[in-house]
């Protein structure tokens, strides 16, 4: 199996793209744009808004990934944002002891030799049923959401046919200010995985038209 280094390389050493980078690349920048401009008007610096969010969001992510390998490690973060991540990762537990959660892979890198992408997913959860998993901090749950944790199965039945995803797909979104969580579930994401793989094509096309706009 292909391993990452600083990156995802197929067999042959070719370097291919990230789930996240696919996704990126034609994400809708409305909502964004937005954003930034209601910062703007309440005279808010979008940059150090948009750090805060995203520091709090990997601190709560990193509290998950060390509760699920039993790590006591404290994170270092600015009260503020430690406080928000706190919360976050508060909801989790709480959403843990009700499914009696079982974790069985998580922050595991895979690459696809047929499509020519990588990605690190977050977790497989096992309860009679193995499902795919991921974690959210964001304010809401959008469609690209759905087109990533199903690029995730991809990556996992390819890598392990015989360990098929039976149990469908979960998404855990918590909430930095108030501790709420919100779980989502499919039991598939076949026009998730069929959108994802036309922007991985597209991505492709995409290199070669600005190769030869010049």
């Amino acid at each position: 199996m292909p391993t990452q280094r600083k990156g995802y390389f197929t067999k042959d050493g070719t370097r291919v793209p990230s789930v996240t980078t696919v996704l990126s690349r034609f994400k809708e920048c409305g909502g964004l744009m937005h954003w930034s401009w209601e910062c703007g008007k309440n005279g808010i610096d979008y940059r150090e808004a948009r750090d805060k969010a995203a520091d709090a969001g990997t601190i709560a992510h990193e509290m998950v990934d060390n509760w699920i390998h039993k790590r006591e490690v404290a994170p270092e973060a600015p009260q503020d944002i430690l406080e928000k991540a706190t919360i976050a990762f508060g909801a989790f537990l709480e959403w843990a002891r009700q499914t009696q959660l079982v974790v069985t892979h998580t922050e595991m890198p895979l690459v696809s030799e047929k499509y020519k992408f990588g990605g690190t997913f977050d977790a497989i959860l096992v309860n009679n049923k193995r499902s795919m998993g991921d974690w959210k901090s964001s304010n809401s749950i959008y469609g690209e959401y759905l087109a990533q944790v199903a690029a995730y199965g991809i990556l996992w039945e390819e890598n392990y046919p015989d360990q098929p995803i039976d149990g469908g797909y979960h998404l855990l979104r918590f909430d930095k200010e108030y501790g709420d969580f919100h779980q989502h579930w499919w039991n598939e994401l076949e026009a998730g995985k069929r959108f994802f793989l036309s922007l991985r094509a597209a991505y492709e096309d995409d290199k070669e038209l600005k190769k030869r706009a010049k």
